[in-house]
């Protein structure tokens, strides 16, 4: 039996996903026709320098990783939650380029999202004004619907790639009180319907459609308006804890909780993205870990002090007082005056 541990978080990619033992009897997907996997440049904006570093910068901790591959080997989304600044969204990029996972897809949750946000996106005004121009009516094939229609990063995640493809639900907290409920349904059976597709496939030969997905500009094969996996994708829902999420949902999910970085995690983590610490770079972990137990601090608010004190010119006690206005309180109620 293959190990069950393919993601090791260390940030060297492998192909240790085709290692991936086979998925529990109640969460096999059989949806076709199998999509190759794409290559990271298929988007460009996903692989953006901003987002590389994140990945390759990452450091995961011995929980992190055991849970990732749980997430990966159940077949399960992966629920991430912690205070702002611990890595949450920044995990989804570290397993996408270990393990090749292709474009990390990307679903920033608001208070207006919606489950049709995230599967698809049809545009019927645009559909209308283009059969006007034709002169010829709306028409009711499906090569005219799929003209107007785009993919979104969920429904995308869905497609019957060989490989899982990665998938970032930001800040779910955020979203209205339906929305986790809603996603249920469509988690749990990894696949989803286009009714605009379906509708349109009775009066279509083979019913198969051309949609363009999400973050690229190749059209996929959509048959009949269903979409079923194959792989199911590693989804990572991100959440700050701003509000509880209902069982039923929670039982679907594997749970992993980021806690502060610790002194030795915070090195590393200074180590990965800035390179090896100086003298002022520990007094600073230290000041930084000092004040962060009167309130809320995040990781980014050391790291943006570190490198703007480091490249400032400034003399010691300049860099000392620009890193106390780089990293107030983000609570208000932990605010006080000064450093």
């Amino acid at each position: 039996m293959p190990h069950w541990s393919v993601y090791t978080g260390s940030n060297e990619p492998h192909d240790g996903i085709d290692d991936l033992p086979a998925p529990p009897p109640w969460r096999a997907f059989d949806g076709g026709p199998v999509l190759p996997p794409p290559e990271d440049g298929d988007d460009a904006s996903a692989v953006s320098p901003d987002r590389a570093h994140r990945a390759k910068s990452y450091v995961a901790t011995p929980e992190s990783v055991r849970l990732v591959n749980a997430a990966l080997c159940l077949r399960r989304p992966l629920l991430v939650t912690g205070p702002p600044g611990t890595g949450k969204s920044s995990l989804a990029y570290a397993v996408a380029r270990e393990l090749r996972l292709g474009p990390v897809l990307r679903w920033n949750i608001t208070s207006r999202s919606t489950l049709a946000d995230g599967l698809y996106q049809y545009d019927p005004l645009s559909r209308l004004y283009a059969a006007r121009e034709r002169r010829d009516g709306p028409g009711r094939s499906a090569g005219d619907v799929e003209d107007h229609l785009r993919l979104g990063p969920l429904g995308t995640a869905l497609l019957p790639y060989d490989r899982p493809r990665a998938l970032l639900v930001d800040e779910i907290d955020k979203s209205d009180l339906d929305l986790p409920n809603d996603l249920l349904n469509v988690l749990e059976e990894g696949q989803y319907e286009i009714p605009e597709l379906v509708r349109a496939a009775r009066h279509c030969g083979d019913g198969a459609a051309e949609v363009l997905a999400d973050g690229t500009d190749t059209p996929v094969a959509v048959h009949r308006g269903r979409v079923r996996c194959r792989a199911f994708p590693f989804v990572v829902l991100t959440s700050n804890g701003e509000r509880e999420f209902p069982p039923a949902f929670l039982r679907r999910c594997v749970r992993l909780k980021l806690r502060r970085p610790d002194r030795d995690q915070l090195t590393d983590i200074v180590r990965a993205h800035l390179d090896t610490p100086d003298g002022h770079a520990d007094r600073l972990i230290t000041r930084f870990l000092e004040r962060a137990g009167g309130g809320e601090l995040a990781t980014d608010q050391l790291l943006n002090a570190l490198y703007l004190t480091g490249v400032a010119g400034l003399d010691a006690e300049s860099r000392d007082d620009l890193a106390e206005q780089l990293m107030p309180y983000l609570s208000a109620t932990a605010d006080g005056d000064g450093f």
